[in-house]
């Protein structure tokens, strides 16, 4: 019988810890393994993923970056046994194995087979123990590059230029890049009149750090790129920044309760739909929504996702539901409270202001950036569905793409989510069958899950909520039963 852990002596716990950190790499061993076979013997419906990578992300813990690197892990490591050898007996990490097989699989230009495979033997040596240093590694790895890299110099080899951007857990992104002189140059120029220090007018000197000029410098070099109506086409218009917001928060900005007649009319010419500059307004009666709205809305266009004023007021923590003035709610005031505390906490699209590629982001900054941006009033039902964009033709126009976003926010298919501008309007009854075009019939998918839709025996349905469900094959479900939109899983307060 195993000894509870408070009863072990000191020397117990560093052999156990030590014993249990050579199991982990046992086990992590094993997982390249499995999914190295499951990689070359699943199928992708199966799955219901391109690879194992979407089918980790989506059944386990893991991250997409550490799914990602398990993948490549197990498809590269046949190719050298020699890596595969130092994981498999728990001697390298699955970290350092990365390095070594990256530096592999991509050798310097100019170093012949005889010296990649002499220096691989090394930075295996040097990987194996509790003795590696990541560090050293890398160094090594830099220098093999540099030495045996391309012909030109380091510093002018475009090929080497790189950028990488990730969401961080609390909804910040982190940037990290590595570019050639000339595009380093163009980099600086660029910035270089936007960083510097501007007193206030009282002559209060800029406390800015070097690090926030930059920062604040890159913000409005992208204002204007997005301002411009010279950039490229995606999703069948120009980017531009999208915050989905309550329609309760945005009249906020008015202060006004008189916001029942921002609705969406099939009939009027939404002026986001353009690249001129104007004031959010209603988009029925042309009426501002902020007198004091900022000048410049280029390339920034707001969705409305809320429900209808009276859906909000009936829903609110202690409204008096029951009309007999207590503020009681007929007694469901705590799970009206519950249900808006974890709508905060979990931003499901219905209390929070969203936006497409980073997630929830708070009222006040939404307000903040309704103020500077045209208003496209997309009006939802009590489960954050739009309604009312019915269309007759095949094509999914912009304004219900934009509903689409704001009510499935990414691809739809549970485990997915890639982004938005990534994915195509599905129809779940085909139009060539007589499908039509509107909302209770379509869906946004990426290209594989659309294709997988059209080619397997997953079925995807609108619920009762107003929101997609996918129905595995037996093969993946024998039961069969209905999966929620990547965007509604998880926990949710009934």
């Amino acid at each position: 019988m195993t000894a509870a852990i408070w009863q072990l002596s000191e020397s117990e716990l560093l052999a156990d810890a030590a014993a249990v950190s050579h199991q982990i790499q046992l086990l992590e061993a094993r997982r390249i393994a499995l999914v190295a076979e499951i990689d070359t013997r699943v199928s992708r419906e199966k799955l219901g993923f391109p690879g194992p990578a979407g089918w980790l992300t989506s059944t386990t813990l893991l991250s997409p970056s550490k799914a990602t690197k398990i993948v490549a892990l197990a498809r590269g490591l046949k190719d050298f046994p020699d890596i595969a050898d130092a994981v498999n007996t728990g001697v390298m990490s699955v970290d350092h194995a990365a390095l070594i097989l990256t530096f592999a699989e991509t050798p310097p230009k100019n170093l012949p087979q005889a010296g990649q495979d002499i220096a691989r033997a090394a930075l295996v040596k040097a990987a194996i123990g509790p003795g590696a240093q990541t560090g050293r590694l890398r160094a090594a790895i830099t220098r093999l590059h540099d030495t045996y890299g391309s012909k030109k110099p380091p510093a002018e080899d475009t090929d080497r230029n790189e950028l990488f951007a990730s969401k961080t857990l609390n909804g910040r992104l982190i940037m990290k890049g590595g570019f050639d002189a000339v595009t380093g140059e163009k980099l600086l120029t660029a910035l270089s009149p936007l960083t510097e220090h501007q007193p206030a007018a009282d002559g209060t000197p800029d406390e800015r750090s070097p690090a926030k000029r930059r920062a604040d410098a890159l913000e409005h070099i992208l204002d204007q790129y997005l301002a411009s109506s010279d950039r490229p086409i995606e999703g069948g218009e120009r980017p531009h920044v999208n915050l989905h917001i309550t329609l309760r928060d945005l009249t906020d900005l008015r202060d006004s309760a008189d916001s029942a007649d921002i609705a969406d009319d099939e009939n009027t010419r939404t002026a986001a739909e353009s690249d001129t500059s104007a004031d959010a307004v209603d988009i029925n009666t042309d009426n501002p929504i902020h007198p004091d709205g900022a000048d410049d809305a280029d390339g920034l266009s707001v969705s409305d996702s809320s429900r209808t004023p009276a859906e909000s007021d009936a829903s609110e923590p202690g409204a008096d539901n029951d009309g007999d003035g207590d503020g009681d709610g007929d007694g469901d005031g705590g799970a009206a409270a519950d249900r808006g505390a974890y709508r905060d906490l979990f931003g499901d699209g219905t209390t929070v202001g969203w936006l497409p590629w980073m997630g929830p982001l708070s009222r006040n900054t939404s307000r903040q950036l309704a103020c500077d941006c045209v208003l496209t009033a997309i009006v939802m039902d009590e489960n954050g569905s739009p309604i009312n964009l019915a269309r007759t033709a095949r094509t999914v126009t912009a304004k219900q793409r934009r509903a689409l976003i704001a009510r499935d926010h990414t691809c739809a298919f549970p485990g997915c989510g890639k982004p938005a501008s990534w994915t195509e309007a599905h129809h779940i009854w085909h139009w060539a069958d007589g499908g039509p075009t509107d909302m209770n019939n379509l869906v946004l998918l990426c290209r594989f899950h659309h294709r997988l839709l059209h080619h397997s025996d997953w079925e995807v349905f609108i619920g009762t909520d107003n929101h997609p469900w996918f129905v595995p094959p037996a093969t993946v479900d024998p039961y069969r039963q209905p999966r929620p939109s990547h965007a509604r899983a998880g926990p949710h307060i009934a």
